[in-house]
């Protein structure tokens, strides 16, 4: 047993299995891949990896497998199960790309995906199986995929995995905002096996549930101010052009992609490939705001999910750049258009012990008499995506023309 020191978590502890894990190149490379892509242009701070993040996991994933079996709730799992959950607790963003989610919005598969050659093959693969048995890789990929039956996946994908109380508390303390601030103890503390649908399942206790709204909370928050800051954004932008225009020059191939670590991938394309974005980035030379809308001004008017392509269709995002730029009398490539793509404040499929012993689910329809968080999570979705124009200078241009021009496609 070897011991780390973490800034967040203090001491973690790593047993023998995670320890060979942790020294192949698989796990090396995240040492080397930012958590938080370009949101250090924003926050200095924010220059943790992918490393830290899912040591920080593992080591949550353990002392909630502790106190679930201290209370006797993994009494018929066996250990080889409860191994292989914390295993996939530590590896489970061993597929993330340079500049962690950026590329996925740009059409490139899953890091998900992209994870099950490297815990399948080579040698993860080989120490797993030597281990944990010949079925461990597929059985890890499964519960990072989040399809696994194993009654323990909700601790590693789901409405309230460890993978997001991990990552809240690390961006925010590496931030330096108090946004992120959640009642992590008491959630896991919170953590229970129950009996769903006549299967073992991770569900939360009644008890639970007010920090749960924390979570929501402080995923709200870390969203408006972090993760979607005009800033991040226009760099993330700028970063996704920048690659596409890469690809599609054949500088680099879509499938070396997961293979290279941020700054290997920076120092490929600055020595192969000449860009301005690229030049603009390394100076932190971001592109401006020229207009942006709040999600929740867009559907009152036009609809739930009226311009969600700008975050799915390229082709089509492309067209409405260029026909801004014609339509301005503006360069092509002055323009990008940028609107996150859509996700979930929180996903709410969890079971719930409730104080008398019962079971019930809370979902998108709620809990009678007890939070509207359905509700909640998604008015607070709303208010923290924007769509935005980002142009290369600082222009005025007509805000409504400019919407005519997006709406059209």
């Amino acid at each position: 047993m070897e011991i780390v020191r973490d800034p967040l978590w203090n001491n973690i502890r790593i047993d023998e299995l995670a320890i060979r894990l942790i020294d192949t190149p698989v796990f090396q490379r995240l040492r080397y891949i930012r958590q938080l892509g370009f949101t250090y242009l924003v926050y200095p701070g924010a220059t943790h990896s992918r490393f830290e993040h899912a040591l920080g996991a593992y080591n949550l994933c353990r002392i909630t497998l502790s106190l679930l079996k201290e209370r006797g709730e993994l009494k018929g799992i066996e250990d080889n199960t409860s191994t292989i959950t914390y295993v996939a607790a530590l590896l489970h963003d061993v597929g993330h790309y340079p500049f962690s989610h950026a590329l996925e919005e740009i059409g490139a598969p899953h890091h998900e995906d992209v994870a099950y050659p490297l815990l399948t093959e080579g040698p993860v693969s080989r120490i797993l199986k030597e281990k944990l048995g010949t079925e461990a890789p597929e059985q890890i990929y499964e519960l990072i995929r989040g399809t696994s039956p194993l009654p323990l996946q909700g601790l590693i994908s789901g409405s309230l995995d460890l993978d997001k109380i991990e990552y809240l508390r690390r961006d925010a303390h590496m931030c330096g905002v108090p946004y992120g601030e959640i009642d992590s103890d008491r959630l896991i503390n919170s953590l229970v096996l129950v009996q769903d649908d006549r299967k073992p399942t991770i569900g939360v206790s009644e008890k639970g549930l007010s920090a749960l709204e924390s979570l929501l909370f402080a995923k709200y928050q870390m969203y408006r101010n972090v993760y979607w800051h005009h800033a991040v954004r226009s760099a993330t932008a700028m970063y996704k052009r920048l690659i596409e225009d890469a690809l599609t020059a054949g500088v680099v191939a879509n499938e070396k992609l997961p293979s290279f670590t941020d700054e290997g991938l920076l120092w490929h394309l600055d020595s192969s490939f000449s860009s301005p974005l690229l030049n603009r980035l390394k100076s932190r030379k971001l592109f401006k705001r020229s207009a942006e809308w709040q999600a929740t001004d867009i559907a009152k008017k036009n609809g739930d999910g009226f311009v969600d392509w700008i975050g799915s269709d390229r082709a089509r995002t492309r067209t409405a750049e260029r026909n801004i730029c014609k339509e301005f009398g503006l360069n092509d490539g002055a323009v990008l258009l940028d609107y996150p793509e859509k996700t979930q404040m929180l996903g709410l499929d969890i079971p719930v012990l409730r104080r008398n012993g019962s079971v019930e689910r809370l979902t998108g329809e709620g809990i009678v008499g007890i939070m509207d968080l359905p509700r909640l999570s998604q008015d607070l979705y709303h208010s923290a995506r924007w769509l935005r124009v980002f142009c290369d200078e600082r222009y005025s241009l007509d805000k409504s023309r400019l919407f005519e021009i997006i709406s059209a496609g």
